[in-house]
């Protein structure tokens, strides 16, 4: 078997002849072919991305200095998806929410979840400040006073606050 240099090792000169010359040898080198643009900035662009002047925003960014807060305890607005924005940089979840104050306008039970036969975990008396985390459907799921219990309270049992009941 004869070997040539350059060679696909293993096929003799009878076989390299029927597969042709090398592909790579017959392409133009992509440096000939393209010009790359230049990435370089100019001090006035530098000067623009690192500017701390107030007309760029400053932004702040929360981070979990340690393990999340478990999310069962009774009075931590926290659920799977949604969590109080004061809990912010202590659990984690995809969205946080700023609450809406209402007012419950009658007497109404605070459910474990958004359905009449749910888990009942507490009684609240009309003019009990609730804080509104998300509404679903006819339900609402918050805090009561602020920093109570969280639950579920039927929608038509609250009014935002300074709202006419």
């Amino acid at each position: 078997m004869a070997h040539v240099a350059g060679a696909i090792p293993g096929l003799t000169v009878a076989e390299r002849a029927a597969w042709g010359p090398r592909p790579s040898a017959a392409l133009p080198q992509p440096a000939a072919r393209f010009k790359r643009p230049s990435l370089a900035l100019t001090r006035s662009q530098t000067t623009a991305l690192t500017d701390k002047s107030p007309a760029v925003p400053q932004f702040s960014s929360y981070a979990l200095a340690g393990p999340s807060r478990h999310a069962r305890d009774a009075c931590l607005p926290v659920r799977g998806d949604l969590a109080h924005i004061r809990l912010a940089g202590e659990v984690f979840v995809p969205h946080y929410a700023v609450p809406m104050r209402h007012v419950a306008t009658a007497a109404a039970s605070l459910l474990a979840a958004a359905r009449t036969d749910a888990a009942h975990l507490a009684e609240i008396e009309a003019g009990t400040v609730f804080d509104v985390l998300d509404i679903a459907g006819r339900w609402a799921w918050g805090v009561v006073g602020g920093d109570g219990i969280v639950g579920y309270l039927p929608l038509d049992a609250l009014a935002a606050e300074g709202d006419p009941a």
